[in-house]
């Protein structure tokens, strides 16, 4: 790896920890609370730790958990996520909050593009179109879809997607691949006003259709909508298997992060 390239990343990471971790929005989703700040909404809304100190020891890391744990607790969420990423501190940091009662989830990578670098002409197989979302229809294909990609129940995505159009429809896009009459790919992304960030999130295809390029679609789609409205950078937490496409599609992997799980209402 040249010397451009590692600093180039050390320079996204820095960005990145500071305008999307560390710095709480005027949107009030995120607070500052002594060593973290941390996201929270309704029971059902996704909670979470989303910045430490990078300056955390093993005594303020406990105390620090111990405390999002309580508070979790008081509030009654479903689940309470500390997102922690590769190069949080302390290092032993992911054995704490197993320690504490989280569980981890599957590791996934952060990458990061410039919206300017990226292709945005949409190019989709034969037989199959995009579509946004807007309404209650829309939300119930993209949960179909994922259930095809991911073989699970879509009825949280079905949630999520009718939320945020009720909510701030300005800052949100959700589409769907259809083949004919059916869903067979699904993706969202998140506009951060005064960040220059955009979020990408989602992204499942059904495995019939995986291999022809509707991922690769989906990512062009929303690349060229962050353009329009002047986003500077596009940001991805990928799985193993979405990993290597975008990294061929010109984004950077900048560091792991580690969904870790905490469940106050089955404890």
């Amino acid at each position: 790896m040249n010397d451009h390239v590692t600093s180039e990343r050390a320079r996204l990471l820095a960005v990145f920890d500071r305008v999307m971790r560390e710095q709480t929005r005027p949107d009030g989703r995120a607070e500052r609370v002594g060593d973290v700040v941390r996201q929270m909404g309704a029971a059902h809304d996704w909670n979470g730790v989303v910045w430490s100190s990078p300056d955390l020891d093993a005594a303020r890391a406990d105390a620090a958990i111990a405390a999002q744990v309580a508070h979790s607790e008081v509030l009654g969420c479903d689940a309470f996520e500390w997102k922690l990423y590769g190069h949080d501190r302390p290092a032993d940091l992911g054995a704490r909050l197993l320690a504490a009662g989280f569980e981890a989830e599957e590791q996934e990578t952060l990458l990061v593009a410039r919206v300017a670098e990226l292709a945005t002409e949409v190019r989709v197989p034969e037989g199959v179109r995009l579509e946004e979302v807007r309404d209650e229809a829309g939300a119930e294909l993209m949960a179909r879809a994922n259930e095809r990609a991911f073989g699970r129940d879509g009825s949280w995505l079905r949630r999520l997607v009718l939320d945020r159009l009720r909510k701030d429809p300005e800052h949100f896009v959700a589409l769907v691949a259809m083949a004919g009459d059916e869903p067979v790919s699904s993706a969202r992304m998140e506009l951060y006003p005064g960040t220059g960030f955009a979020g990408l999130w989602g992204g499942g295809t059904d495995p019939a259709w995986r291999g022809r390029g509707v991922y690769r679609a989906l990512v062009a789609h929303r690349a060229g909508v962050a353009a329009e409205r002047g986003y500077d950078y596009l940001q991805v937490d990928a799985t193993q298997d979405s990993r290597p496409i975008l990294e061929r599609l010109g984004f950077m992997a900048l560091t792991t992060t580690t969904p870790y799980l905490y469940r106050p209402t089955a404890s």
